[in-house]
């Protein structure tokens, strides 16, 4: 069964005190509570209107170095609250990675609820201002922003754990999807910045509001259609067209590499999110949209 790997650095209370104390001594007196530990990142609240953001794995370090070096450049343009750091901390004999503070911002994940009408809205408004083109030093992903014949081994690899479970009508259905799929002509046009993790535990909301999207460690640049699976991800068949709509210059290759893009996503989280049951959900929540269809046909 697939787990969230073990960490690699202890993080407790008394560490990011220690880090506070030395790094943002303003801060060090407030209340700490552990609120999240994903697969890379810790999260800790810290009073009431801030968050600490520590990496569990070596591997998380330069996911934090991104959120530190680009988000103070990026958030002025984007509509809705991002984790800007306000305190960029430094690796210490305490962790041994860079670390940052950042707002609280308010909202729950979206998770596994479809999302709304306005969040497509407030969704499309940030994928408009988000997806400009990005800079020649910006930073690449070998998993993001690619082409989607890259994915294809994983998906497959994936489709066969599927069928192995004794689902064998869905992994057979979402393999001749994929084959169409997967033959959509390729981006042509400039690298584009992308939040590279759009998935809907990064969407933050305040009953149907979209309020923040977090997390920007994956922040990279390449094909916009990696950040639009977020359509099947997240959305039911009406609400992701008032997405699709409001951003009017995708076209339909573009569209349909989403689509695709969905469809690896979702395969690939499910087999490996036995751990994590609302994961789990969100990805079988958006294979059975993938299959749907409706708006990437």
């Amino acid at each position: 069964m697939a787990k969230i790997p073990s960490a690699e650095f202890e993080i407790d209370a008394a560490v990011i005190r220690a880090l506070l104390a030395e790094q943002a001594p303003h801060l060090a007196h407030l209340p700490l509570q552990r609120v999240a530990s994903g697969w890379d990142n810790e999260m800790w609240r810290l009073g009431t209107d801030l968050a600490v953001r520590l990496p569990r794995r070596a591997l998380a370090e330069s996911l934090i170095a991104h959120e530190q070096r680009w988000l103070p450049e990026l958030a002025p343009q984007l509509p809705v609250g991002v984790p800007v750091p306000v305190v960029a901390g430094t690796p210490t004999a305490a962790h041994p990675r860079p670390w940052n503070v950042v707002a609280w911002l308010p909202g729950e994940p979206l998770a596994d609820r479809p999302g709304s009408a306005a969040a497509a809205d407030a969704l499309a408004g940030f994928l408009a201002a988000l997806h400009q083109p990005a800079p020649p030093e910006a930073p690449v992903n070998e998993w993001r922003g690619v082409p989607l014949p890259s994915r294809a081994d994983r998906v497959m690899d994936a489709l066969q754990t599927i069928a192995d479970r004794g689902e064998t009508e869905l992994s057979l259905r979402l393999g001749m999807l994929w084959r169409t799929l997967v033959e959509t002509p390729a981006y042509d046009g400039p690298p584009v910045w992308l939040h590279g993790d759009l998935h809907p535990l990064n969407l933050l909301v305040e009953g149907d509001e979209l309020t923040a999207v977090i997390d920007f460690g994956d922040l990279t640049s390449g094909d916009p259609a990696s950040d639009l699976a977020v359509a099947w991800m997240a959305f039911e068949p009406s609400e992701r067209l008032r997405l699709i709509a409001g951003l009017p210059n995708v076209d339909r290759s573009t569209w349909r590499r989403a689509r695709g893009w969905a469809l690896a996503l979702g395969a690939i989280v499910m087999v490996h999110a036995d751990d994590d049951p609302v994961l789990a959900t969100t990805a079988r929540a958006a294979l059975r949209r993938v299959l749907d269809g409706t708006g990437g046909e």
